[in-house]
């Protein structure tokens, strides 16, 4: 078969994969999961098509895929083709917080709190334990975000570590966006309330985060914004490179087959020898003492 009859027939297969409707769950090794409506390997990439016609996607590591099960939950509304409007708003208009899902709190910690008293890795902690989110997947969306820097400020008035707009951050009850434990604690809520209003799938919550959740309806996916998908596989891979490094850690922490086996091998007791020296020769002078007389 010649290589343009090949790649006509992989290509045929590509669109076919993009136009079925049959929607499946990839699971990462971080245990994040992703719906997608079809997919097509792109070298060492996997791509997610996020919709039946292929506008949003996002490109995944195939090594980072666990395994690809099918979706066999009922399409929520969110999935579904939103509501025309008659006047849409901004793509950086800031998005509505669902109170129903966590009550509202406010940031106790004081607005005038020193950035260089804190500690960004311990206000992580504290909010992954409050909120029930791995900390180093807070961690990889500051760095998105902000890298680390307390003060930062978006050309579209993000403010602080996690880049909080000001209203979204008036709505969270974080009165001052500039105090680390206050941006960190009600960006990790945010975070958390919309995994929570797309079922966990980490990258819609992603999308949602950058781009707001009216966009992420809009494009049922990923909006096609290069800033978004960028945006989104910065972290996925940020979050995915840390869990990697973990898992190599804690292997390289156990021992060997061979380290196991030799260290049994040294603590069986081995057989006295003793007894066999001391009567070969016995035997010996007994046998050869009657051919001397």
């Amino acid at each position: 078969m010649s290589l343009k009859i090949k790649s006509a027939l992989l290509f045929a297969v590509a669109v076919t994969a993009v136009q079925a409707w049959a929607a499946d769950v990839a699971i990462l090794r971080n245990g994040f999961t992703i719906r997608h409506e079809s997919r097509a390997p792109l070298g060492e990439t996997t791509r997610l098509f996020l919709t039946a016609d292929g506008s949003s996607f996002v490109d995944i590591r195939t090594a980072e895929i666990d395994r690809i099960e099918h979706d066999l939950t009922p399409a929520s509304p969110l999935q579904q083709a939103p509501e025309p409007a008659a006047a849409p708003p901004p793509a950086s208009a800031p998005a509505s917080i669902p109170t129903s899902i966590v009550p509202s709190l406010r940031a106790t910690t004081p607005a005038n709190t020193a950035p260089s008293s804190v500690n960004v890795g311990d206000l992580v902690s504290a909010a992954s334990g409050r909120y029930r989110l791995d900390p180093d997947l807070i961690s990889s969306v500051i760095r998105a975000e902000s890298g680390f820097k307390v003060h930062a400020v978006s050309p579209k008035g993000a403010q602080g570590l996690m880049q909080l707009m000001p209203d979204t951050a008036s709505k969270l009850g974080v009165q001052n966006a500039f105090d680390p434990a206050a941006n960190v604690d009600g960006g990790t809520r945010y975070l958390r309330e919309l995994l929570e209003q797309y079922n966990f799938d980490i990258i819609k919550a992603l999308a949602a985060y950058n781009a707001g959740p009216y966009r992420v309806e809009q494009y049922k996916g990923v909006p096609p914004y290069r800033e978004t998908r960028l945006y989104v596989a910065s972290i996925v891979r940020d979050f995915n490179r840390k869990k990697l490094a973990q898992q190599k850690a804690a292997a390289a922490s156990q021992p060997k087959p061979q380290q196991r086996q030799a260290k049994t091998s040294a603590t069986k007791p081995r057989p006295q020898s003793g007894t066999t020296r001391t009567s070969a020769p016995a035997v010996a002078k007994r046998t050869t003492s009657p051919a001397s007389n």
